[in-house]
């Protein structure tokens, strides 16, 4: 029989021992790391792992930022297709129909007869795809809204409530008269700095520069997207064709696709099918020349389809921007440098016709 000791003696001996049948014991060094090792292995494991609290994230937008391989190109190419040569063909075969505006609009009348949908005055949008790529391949056009002049007129059936403000009696009545909902001056900017006015009920918000510097004192109180700026076309001298503009124009943005950002979309409305087809497609042309305003400086396509649809109706149907609008812009670095080595020179050419005609004179 072993006693106690014994039994301690070999499991701390620094050399092995066979005792009575016993199993050998090995006490070295390493057996002592591993414990070490194991001994941290356990202490780090004991660190509590602080885990953020996350509010409730809403089902469809759970997977927002995900990879999604398995969405598809919106863009839609179908120039390698063919041409159908029949009346009758399958359509994704072969290329879609392009119409004209005109011919858009008769068949968007014969859907909405009485006899079928019974809607004649309703209203017809154009689904307008753009390339949102910006002069870098990594870059793209921020999401923009605009308001564009139209030449003819429609219901829109908007709030189209427009303040305005403007010093003086002579800018005052022409915004009354051109058809503002209300006018106003320092009496306005006390009132909505008490809080007698609320500006939530005022979309639009336009000024004459007379009144610029005053209106910086409630430059809080409005919107970034909302304090008149020329830019945006809410500030300047000509009351009545800004009134004008924003009370009967199209309002439209341009929004960039979730998932590809290089597709944007917009969706305007141009009028109504009782409107005359000439009326509808110079609203039409005026809308597609203020978004190819829009156009960043690189080549190729901004403007890539344009669709004409009018709802409860599910026909797309297709028609050629590029009559309206140029197809591809043109904005490379040689025709840059061209344009100004070609400035330079009619500079140079019209100072020298100056010194020519100065020293004839002289003479």
């Amino acid at each position: 029989m072993l006693s106690l000791t014994n039994v301690g003696f070999v499991r701390w001996a620094t050399t092995p021992l066979m005792v009575a049948g016993a199993r050998l014991l090995h006490t070295a060094t390493l057996d002592l790391a591993a414990r070490k090792g194991t001994r941290e292995k356990a202490r780090k494991a004991k660190v509590k792992k602080v885990v953020e609290k996350v509010g409730f994230i809403r089902h469809d937008l759970r997977k927002k930022g995900k990879l999604n391989l398995n969405v598809a190109n919106k863009h839609i190419d179908d120039s390698w297709k063919q041409e159908p040569k029949d009346d009758c063909w399958v359509s994704k075969y072969y290329k879609w129909r392009v119409y004209t505006v005109e011919e858009a609009i008769q068949c968007h009348r014969e859907t909405h007869h009485p006899t079928v949908y019974n809607l004649p005055n309703a209203p017809l949008y154009a689904h307008v795809e753009l390339n949102m790529q910006a002069e870098k391949v990594t870059r793209f056009v921020d999401n923009f809204q605009r308001m564009v002049a139209i030449p003819h007129r429609f219901e829109h059936g908007e709030n189209r409530n427009i303040i305005v403000f403007a010093k003086g009696q002579d800018p005052l009545k022409e915004a009354k008269d051109a058809g503002a909902t209300l006018v106003g001056g320092m009496e306005l900017i006390k009132e909505i700095q008490n809080g007698d006015l609320q500006l939530s009920e005022y979309p639009f918000v336009l000024a004459h520069p007379n009144i610029l510097p005053e209106l910086v004192v409630i430059r809080g109180l409005l919107k970034k997207n909302k304090f008149p700026n020329p830019r945006s076309g809410t500030l300047g001298v000509n009351l009545a064709e800004m009134i004008q503009k924003y009370a009967h124009g199209i309002n439209y943005s341009a929004a960039k696709d979730e998932q590809q950002k290089d597709f944007g979309s917009i969706v305007a409305c141009i009028g109504t099918l009782q409107m005359e087809a000439t009326h509808l497609e110079s609203n039409l042309t005026a809308l597609l020349q203020d978004v190819n305003s829009m156009r960043p400086k690189r080549e190729g396509r901004f403007v890539t389809r344009v669709l004409l649809k009018s709802p409860p109706s599910g026909e797309n149907l297709k028609i050629n921007p590029f009559l309206y609008i140029p197809e591809e812009g043109v904005f490379s670095k040689r025709s840059a440098k061209t344009t100004d080595a070609a400035a330079g020179e009619e500079e140079d050419a019209e100072q020298e016709e100056e010194q020519r005609s100065a020293a004839s004179g002289g003479a």
